[in-house]
């Protein structure tokens, strides 16, 4: 499930990620492409990869990702980014570690394509948050059970909802006895565009702004930084 708002740019290189690392599953795999006021090539571009198309138009990615989930039909729910994409490996490790029965799901291990000082101190910067909670990201993946277990994402937030529904996945997880789990044998690859459009030092030098986004409950902080960004 992918959620994307003018993603012209990126969805071609993440979609065909998504076919190397799914050839081992042939005829199993489901892309879903959630359009969110698109106003570019992005739907073309989809259906040029055999992505379903699923519509909303919130600016609230929990809204968003469930909407994409809700049209899906697989028992495997995998959650990536329009402008990330995943190593060729990653669908044949998810596939391993849910069949083990050891797991309830979880996160991954996430590199940005490029590094400089200011995006490694806004890493560190959004880190403890992260280590605190024992949780991972990028890239979500679950039984789709288990997400309907756990009501999927929060659609009361507008931001870092993300941390919240791996947060919420592992509480899960100890009920289920099974590990949350980030996979460190396959990875994925995100974009900085965000760094390109603020600058790399924008969240380290606005750290209330960082703070009400890892909240989850200010749509104009949410907005500044996700919803109504020029794409």
């Amino acid at each position: 499930m992918i959620p994307a708002r003018n993603e012209e740019g990126f969805i071609a290189r993440c979609l065909e990620s998504i076919q190397v690392a799914a050839e081992p599953f042939v005829h199993e795999t489901e892309i879903v492409v959630v359009l969110n006021r698109c106003t570019d090539r992005t739907e073309k571009i989809a259906r040029s990869y055999g992505a379903s198309i699923v519509r909303d138009e919130s600016k609230n990615l929990s809204m968003i990702r469930n909407a994409g989930v809700r049209s899906a039909c697989g028992d495997i729910i995998v959650t990536l980014d329009a402008d990330s994409w995943m190593s060729p490996n990653m669908l044949i490790e998810i596939n391993r570690l849910l069949n083990s029965g050891e797991y309830i799901g979880g996160g991954v291990l996430m590199y940005p394509e490029r590094l400089s000082l200011g995006i490694f101190f806004t890493i560190v910067l959004i880190l403890p948050v992260l280590i605190r909670h024992g949780v991972s990201g990028g890239l979500f993946w679950c039984f789709r059970s288990d997400f309907e277990a756990i009501h999927g994402f929060d659609e009361s937030l507008v931001s870092a909802e993300d941390i919240d529904f791996a947060r919420r996945l592992k509480l899960y997880g100890k009920i289920r006895r099974k590990r949350f789990k980030t996979i460190t044998k396959a990875h994925i690859i995100t974009s900085c565009r965000k760094f390109d459009i603020f600058g790399d030092w924008y969240f380290v030098r606005n750290p209330h702004l960082a703070w009400k986004i890892l909240q989850g409950k200010d749509a104009k902080a949410a907005n500044s930084f996700f919803y109504d960004v020029l794409r």
